[in-house]
Formats: C-alpha cells, sequence, structure tokens
C-alpha cells in the first residue's frame, strides 16, 4: 500500500520547511520590510559584463515599431507602452521583464535604438519600479533584470539626462537589495543560482566594498558547488539549464578578470566541466538533445544553441 505523507515523518518536514519558506519570504516583501530595499544609490557602472548572447538588430526595429516577439508570443502594442499592457500569455511578460531583449538594441548600436531602449526602461520605473509584487518582481525574473541591465548599461545610458541616470541606479540598487533578500529564501534551481551570479556580477560592476564582494563571491560558490555537478550537468539534468547558466557565468568569468579579481576558484571549476557537458548535448546542427525541460524552442533560443562565443 502506498505511503501518505501522514505515514512519512520526512515528507512532513519537506512540507513544513516549504511552507515555512513561503512564509519568510512573503514576509520579507512585506510592509515591515520595504524600508531594507530603500539605501545608497552607487553613483555610476564601473564597468558593463559582457553578452555573449547573439543579438539581432532587426529585432530592435521590431521593438522599436511597437512590435514584440517574445516567449513565442507576438503582441503589437499600437504605440502603447508594453508595460501596461494586460497580455495573457505568461511566458511574454515573463521575457519583457526580463529585458534580455536589450542586446539587440545594442547590436543595433544607432542613437534611435539607445533613445527607445531608454523610454522603455523608464515606463518600466514609472510602472513597476516602486511596486515591488507581480511577476515583474519574482526573484528570477528580478535577478535576469539586473544582470541585462547591468550588461547593456552603456546603451541604456548614452546621451542620456542626469535625471534619468539617478533614476536608473536607484531602481537598479532597490533591485539589488530585494534580491539580496529574497535570495536564501528562494527555491532550489536554477534561479537561485542565476540571482546568487546577478549578486556577483553587481559587486564587479557597481562601487561595493571588498567585503561586500567576497561574501557576494563565498555565497555564489556555495551556489555552483551544490548545484553544478561532478560532471559539468545541473542538478535539473537539463541540458538547456547548462547553456542558460554558462551564458551568465561566463561574463561573470570574464568581468572579474576585466576588474583585475581573482574569481572563486569554484566558478573556474563549474565553467570547466559544463563545457564538455554542454558539447555532449549538443547535436550536430547546433540543437540540444531533446530531454528535460528541452523542446521545440523559439528562433531566439535556436540562435542562442549557434553562438560559438558560448560553447566554443
Amino acid at each position: 500500500m502506498a505511503s501518505t505523507a501522514g505515514d512519512n515523518p520526512h515528507a512532513w518536514g519537506l512540507v513544513l520547511r516549504e511552507i515555512w519558506r513561503r512564509t519568510r519570504q512573503r514576509i520579507r516583501v512585506g510592509p515591515l520590510y520595504r524600508w531594507r530595499f530603500s539605501g545608497r544609490t552607487p553613483e555610476r557602472v564601473l564597468i558593463a559584463p559582457p553578452d555573449l548572447r547573439p543579438a539581432d538588430p532587426h529585432i530592435a526595429e521590431e521593438i522599436y515599431s511597437g512590435r514584440f516577439l517574445l516567449g513565442g508570443h507576438v503582441v503589437e502594442t499600437g504605440g502603447q507602452s508594453p508595460f501596461s499592457l494586460d497580455i495573457a500569455s505568461y511566458p511574454w511578460n515573463e521575457a519583457l521583464h526580463s529585458f534580455k531583449w536589450l542586446r539587440h538594441m545594442r547590436a543595433a548600436g544607432t542613437d534611435l535604438a539607445s533613445a527607445n531602449a531608454r523610454a522603455l526602461l523608464r515606463d518600466w520605473i514609472m510602472t513597476h519600479g516602486s511596486h515591488v509584487g507581480g511577476l515583474a518582481w519574482q526573484p528570477g525574473v528580478t535577478a535576469t533584470r539586473i544582470i541585462a541591465w547591468l550588461q547593456h548599461s552603456t546603451v541604456v545610458l548614452q546621451g542620456c539626462e542626469l535625471p534619468f541616470y539617478r533614476a536608473f541606479m536607484r531602481s537598479l540598487a532597490m533591485q539589488l537589495r530585494y534580491l539580496r533578500t529574497l535570495a536564501p529564501d528562494m527555491p532550489d534551481g536554477e534561479d537561485r543560482l542565476r540571482a546568487r551570479i546577478a549578486l556577483a556580477l553587481a559587486t564587479l560592476s557597481l562601487p561595493q566594498s571588498a567585503s561586500s564582494m567576497r561574501h557576494a563571491a563565498r555565497n555564489l560558490a556555495l551556489e555552483l558547488e551544490h548545484q553544478i555537478l561532478a560532471d559539468g550537468g545541473h542538478i535539473s539534468r537539463s541540458p538547456l539549464s547548462v547553456l542558460d547558466l554558462l551564458a551568465d557565468l561566463l561574463p561573470l568569468r570574464q568581468t572579474y578578470a576585466n576588474q583585475g579579481e581573482t574569481p572563486p576558484d569554484a566558478l573556474l571549476h563549474a565553467v570547466e566541466r559544463m563545457l564538455p557537458m554542454l558539447r555532449f548535448f549538443r547535436h550536430a546542427d547546433g540543437n540540444l538533445a531533446r530531454f528535460n525541460g528541452v523542446g521545440a524552442r523559439s528562433e531566439e533560443h535556436t540562435s542562442e544553441l549557434q553562438s560559438r562565443s558560448v560553447i566554443s
């Protein structure tokens, strides 16, 4: 006869730990903790980390025209801000608030693309920047957005006026404090590791104390040792997770080098193990083996798989 949770003390322990984790997370984003998200604002971005994902200037043109192809779903904004629309597609909204599409603005390399990126980022700050909650502030989405804002800060800030620069830095600092508060209570998995990557990247890209840098590096190392297995695979056993995480870990490793800082040994060892594993998962046509969450993907994901800068 199959046992139930009531017959299994270990199962009950897991359930209670998960309930307590979620309770702590709700408390930490509640009114009593909101004061922790405010504080000193960094004066500037010291360095923009590289983004190894391929970019397409034609997508920047589509975005400028109000056509957003994100998460396998196309939305025509009709001149409205995409952040004010009520779109039912969760993947589309997740991709929108993650801001990974900023790389296409960088690829366009024009003043118009920079101005459009700046206008869209200003819209996000006005509509979501001070209202913590919902999909836009899910920790995994926030971590991805922080990485994208840092990587493409030069594009967003190019030619901007001082009030926007201050608003950008203020919002970025708030998101970092929020993510730092929630990271310990995030569920085990890729999003928690990405949060640690984002926080480590921020200590290199923004003026930070040496102790903050060491603390972020230590937390990152612990998470890498837990999530990246001896064979280079991720604990999820998803080939796509290996690819996506490498696309964040390699820029982090490069940023340590660019800043003349020594990266954690765990970061170097994880990358060394993950690269052969990714090549193992990759077919001759550039696609990944289809199991554990890897299936038919959008053109954006397919082009990521072809990126030699990530997998060579």
